[in-house]
């Protein structure tokens, strides 16, 4: 297994619960610390005045950062193992969110959210590289509930927002207490990550020509991450310019959306053993199309919100299938083949709001929620084509 550690396997299977419980928290954090800023976005977004168009390219500074390190990011998690470096970067992570409450214009916040997409992605690639790690030792597909404790963080740092807001405290104040809680946890877990290293494959370039598998798997990942993007930070904002809610309550639409797929992640195993990799992307597919569309044809409260739950449903197994399959692949190291995986899924994830901004300002927000719906149905076409997907084992 990629776990060839300083442990031994016997070692590391009687520890595997509580490696599992700490490397659900790492995940926890980076999602309660990304949701933490998509809460915040349309307050940001009125204090320092900014047009759709504006907001758009500033989102762009994220998916900048992401790429610019994503083979920096893969070879420190192959050079010295996914546990040393999740002991440094989620609290630069929370740190860095918490500087965002001190931009007083565009390009200051422009500034952040670039070092917020260079420690994000380090925290992303080790992450999921310790979730690899721990799967193959529990030798049965856990992933997504790996990324059922990330969304589980996503809808909790929706209610976090809402509270704070409600109780009068400003952005800063509740980015401290998310610094607090992922500084914590750091200290406390760091203990309990899967020790080691990868083992060293044939050295080759991160740019070089990716396998056709890992490309075929980034390009699904750009679809369904894309759909992901749109969700986590323009939701607010459909739900206060289109939908017209309430400002206590535009942020509904995001935590309908971020409970759903927490849900579908938690039972996304299950699903997956039933069905099949191939026809549960197929189907996701299908979900996130209906979704969208729904929102765009019925913009009212009622329906959005349970238009965005069909969407959280149709988004929940598709990156946990992805990186667990990446993760596997025998002929790169496992930090590697993710991040190569992910320089591809997450231009659609990091470039996607951007992308709505400008399709916004050039004819509205319903309109390019309605391009993105597309997606559902370019990646239900694609995923029918493939036959890399490999059937899950059928024990529990």
């Amino acid at each position: 297994m990629n776990a060839t550690l300083t442990l031994s396997e016997e070692d590391l299977y009687n520890k595997r619960n509580r490696i599992r419980i700490a490397v659900s928290l790492f995940f926890f954090c980076q999602g309660i610390a990304f949701a933490s800023w998509a809460s915040r976005i349309p307050v940001i977004k009125e204090r320092l005045h900014l047009s759709e168009g504006q907001l758009g390219t500033i989102l762009l500074m994220l998916p900048v950062g992401q790429l610019v390190t994503m083979a920096l990011s893969g070879k420190l998690v192959t050079k010295y193992g996914s546990a040393k470096v999740l002991r440094i970067v989620p609290i630069a992570y929370a740190l860095v969110l918490c500087s965002i409450a001190f931009a007083q214009n565009a390009w200051q916040l422009g500034a952040i959210l670039f070092l917020f997409g260079v420690t994000g992605n380090m925290c992303n690639i080790s992450v999921n590289t310790q979730g690899v790690a721990t799967e193959q030792i529990y030798k049965k597909s856990i992933m997504t509930s790996f990324h059922g404790a990330w969304s589980i963080a996503g809808f909790t740092g929706a209610l976090v927002g809402l509270l704070t807001m409600n109780l009068g405290l400003d952005t800063l104040s509740h980015f401290l207490i998310i610094l607090a809680f992922v500084t914590g946890n750091t200290l406390i877990n760091q203990r309990y990550l899967v020790p080691g290293k990868s083992p060293q494959k044939e050295k080759r370039s991160f740019f070089s020509k990716p396998e056709g598998s890992l490309l075929q798997l980034g390009i699904i990942g750009f679809f369904s991450m894309a759909t992901e993007g749109a969700m986590f930070d323009w939701s607010g904002v459909y739900f206060k310019e289109i939908v017209h809610a309430p400002e206590k309550f535009v942020v509904v639409g995001y935590a309908s959306f971020m409970i759903m797929m927490a849900i579908g992640r938690f039972v996304g195993d299950a699903v997956i053993r039933k069905l099949g990799r191939k026809r549960t992307l197929q189907y996701s597919g299908i979900l996130m199309f209906i979704g969208m569309m729904a929102s765009v044809v019925f913009p009212q409260f009622i329906v959005c919100t349970l238009a965005f739950m069909l969407v959280g449903i149709g988004v929940a197994c598709n990156v946990p299938s992805i990186y667990s399959i990446a993760g596997q692949n025998k002929n790169v190291p496992s930090g590697v083949a993710l991040a190569m995986v992910s320089s591809i899924s997450y231009l659609g994830f990091l470039m996607g709001p951007p992308l709505i901004g400008y399709i916004a300002e050039a004819f509205s927000l319903r309109y390019s929620y309605g391009v993105f719906a597309c997606f559902g149905l370019l990646m239900f076409c694609m995923v029918g084509r493939l036959s890399l997907f490999k059937e899950p084992q059928s024990n529990s």
